[in-house]
């Protein structure tokens, strides 16, 4: 009866631990390939790994390199800013965006942005995710402690500091907790799609018969406003709007 709990319980930790190790094992080996400047090896390790549903801002901004490396633009666009998401402040990334962005052909001048807006919008993608998960956590389990410490203390000067600092912990918690769902609503509110066709016709509507707006090429990226019968409607950054095939883009 207990060899049958322990096999149990070494069944338990493999299946807890075997996913890590594996995804470890095959990281490190994409990483090597990487290193010895094996690129197009280490892109499919890299490859790999998203495929079987791993999200990381490392893994993907990696994989953006290796494509990048190899001279595929688009996808290395379409990984660094998948990187972007998740941890925006990070200035490897940003500088690996503009970099990229600086090889291909369309040049989109952004329209001005509120400088409100636009200082809002640059403190919430300043922090990552990881980050701000972990903060709050770490100000809410101080907080409470802080406030165990007032209920047991028998000094008015500790019970006072203790106090305090428990409120202002709090507020520290509820404030990143704020801006974790303030950055959430933006990615929510501004999804975007890079170009992976050479050249595309953008039309004024979902039908390939009507009227060409203008002409976009490989690496752009869009703003995704809305979804019909195969076509996107989007909006690039200096205001033009069109309708392009779902199939000549991929989601961020």
């Amino acid at each position: 009866m207990r060899s049958d709990q322990i096999k149990i319980t070494l069944c338990f930790f493999a299946m807890l631990f075997l996913p890590v190790l594996c995804f470890a094992d095959n990281t490190g080996t994409a990483n090597n390939y990487y290193a010895k400047g094996q690129y197009k090896e280490a892109a499919v390790g890299y490859q790999k790994l998203v495929n079987e549903g791993y999200q990381s801002a490392e893994v993907y901004y990696n994989l953006g390199n290796a494509y990048y490396k190899l001279g595929n633009i688009a996808p290395a666009i379409l990984y660094y800013e998948k990187a972007h998401l998740l941890s925006p402040g990070d200035d490897d990334i940003n500088f690996n965006i503009r970099l990229a962005n600086s090889k291909i052909t369309d040049k989109v001048d952004e329209a001005p942005e509120f400088f409100i807006s636009k200082w809002w919008n640059g403190f919430i993608l300043s922090f990552s995710v990881n980050a701000l998960g972990i903060a709050s956590i770490l100000f809410v389990l101080l907080g409470s402690a802080a406030l165990i410490l007032y209920f047991f203390s028998f000094s008015v000067s500790i019970k006072k500091a203790s106090f305090y600092t428990s409120i202002l912990l709090f507020i520290l918690g509820v404030a990143t907790i704020l801006i974790t769902f303030s950055q959430t609503s933006y990615f929510d509110n501004h999804k975007q799609a890079i170009v992976f066709t050479s050249t595309v016709n953008i039309k004024s509507g979902p039908n390939d018969k009507l009227a060409t707006l203008f002409v976009l090429h490989e690496g752009t990226k869009i703003n995704v406003f809305e979804t019909n019968n195969g076509w996107i409607k989007f909006k690039l950054a200096n205001g033009n709007e069109g309708w392009i095939k779902l199939s000549d883009i991929k989601e961020i």
